[in-house]
């Protein structure tokens, strides 16, 4: 009786070891797959009164999506519009939220959607840094809310961005600089 008891004991381990092996090696994957399209930064999301839940940011052309750390589905839990999207505050990580998110994490207040809901984002310095470029290389005509003296949603020119004459000025330059920028000589052959 103990020897069968004993055997079953083992089988019953042994599952168990090959359950969590192929979950971390599914979590594992997934990162990859996450990685592979590139503009992926670990990133930290908080909404007003929750928890840090850590996880993965990815960059797109109009949009941030994050992914949680644990997951196992390969589509984004948060899709942040980059058009709407603005930082309002930025400040490192206080004692007790560098015990989840890690030591030399910088936290930023962010504003998002046309609601201006409030998000924190925590990432490293680097990491920031390569955020902040992101959200200011909006190409021209979708600027995010605040810049280029755009007023908040329901103000009095709710359009972000160069309208008009203003846009027709922004465009001849650019053409200009085009025509005017030097051309690499043509290979002989």
């Amino acid at each position: 009786m103990s020897k069968t008891l004993a055997l079953d004991a083992a089988w019953i381990f042994a599952a168990f070891l090959i359950v969590v092996v192929l979950a971390a090696a599914g979590i594992a994957v997934r990162r990859i797959l996450l990685d592979r399209g590139g503009g992926t930064v670990e990133c930290g999301l908080r909404r007003p009164g929750g928890t840090w839940r850590l996880g993965v940011a990815a960059y797109g052309a109009d949009e941030l999506r994050w992914y949680n750390g644990v997951g196992v589905l390969l589509t984004p839990e948060e899709t942040l519009s980059r058009q709407t999207l603005s930082v309002t505050s930025r400040r490192d990580a206080d004692a007790a939220e560098a015990v989840p998110l890690g030591p030399g994490m910088v936290v930023i207040d962010c504003h998002v959607g046309q609601n201006s809901d409030t998000i924190e984002l925590a990432m490293g310095e680097a990491a920031l840094t390569g955020f902040l470029a992101w959200l200011e290389a909006a190409p021209p005509g979708s600027y995010p809310l605040g810049l280029l003296g755009a007023h908040p949603p329901g103000g009095p020119a709710a359009s972000p961005g160069p309208s008009g004459r203003a846009a027709a000025s922004v465009r001849r330059r650019a053409s200009r600089a085009r025509r005017r920028a030097p051309s690499w000589p043509r290979a002989r052959g």
